[in-house]
């Protein structure tokens, strides 16, 4: 498969993006195992206009400095201080923008996946959540401002098999602070994907 180059990640539409990644293969390379699946649910935060983003009104922290630079790098969070989530650093430097990717299909170390998020056999729990997915394919904070076309974390394409699939927008998950932008539409799944998390109210 194909890597990624860093002209898909510095792109200016992160929503765009958040769908483009739809489809793609996650990759890590992390304490000697390769892992990864194809991703089937994301969510994309503009930190320009978003109130859900971390970095909205250009909030420059320890924490969202990597934002800031240029796409194609690995923005790593704690969720509730114990969950590892994995974003997608999008567009040029300065403007801090990022894609949540919230789950994979697993296809690639599943044993190693199942044995990291202690699981007896495989489930779509096992990838479904960003704290799930990031804990199966080992991401940690250690990995915050990885570049994704490397030889740790990477993004890549099937070049050789075009796939057709149905994009489902809704909302995103957790985010009430965000007043109005928390109706926005901006989480994306594959259609009929057993890995992807329902949206809220729904049966999809």
């Amino acid at each position: 498969m194909q890597k990624l180059s860093k002209e898909f990640y510095t792109r200016a539409d992160v929503v765009q993006i958040a769908q483009d990644l739809l489809g793609k293969y996650l990759f890590t390379h992390i304490e000697g195992k390769i892992t990864g699946g194809r991703i089937v649910e994301t969510e994309a935060y503009c930190g320009k206009s978003d109130k859900a983003c971390h970095a909205h009104r250009n909030r420059y922290t320890e924490r969202t400095q990597i934002m800031f630079e240029e796409g194609g790098r690995a923005y790593v969070y704690l969720c509730y201080g114990m969950h590892s989530l994995f974003n997608v650093v999008t567009n040029i430097k300065g403007q801090a923008d990022a894609v949540l990717v919230r789950a994979i299909e697993p296809l690639t170390g599943i044993e190693t996946m199942l044995q990291r998020r202690n699981f007896a056999k495989i489930k779509p729990q096992l990838t479904a959540g960003p704290g799930a997915l990031s804990q199966a394919l080992g991401i940690t904070r250690k990995h915050y401002g990885e570049i994704l076309w490397g030889n740790t974390i990477w993004i890549a394409e099937n070049q050789f098999a075009k796939e057709n699939f149905e994009i489902l927008a809704s909302t995103r998950v957790g985010i009430a602070y965000a007043e109005e932008d928390a109706f926005l539409p901006w989480r994306f799944r594959i259609k009929g994907s057993i890995w992807a998390s329902r949206a809220k109210g729904t049966g999809e």
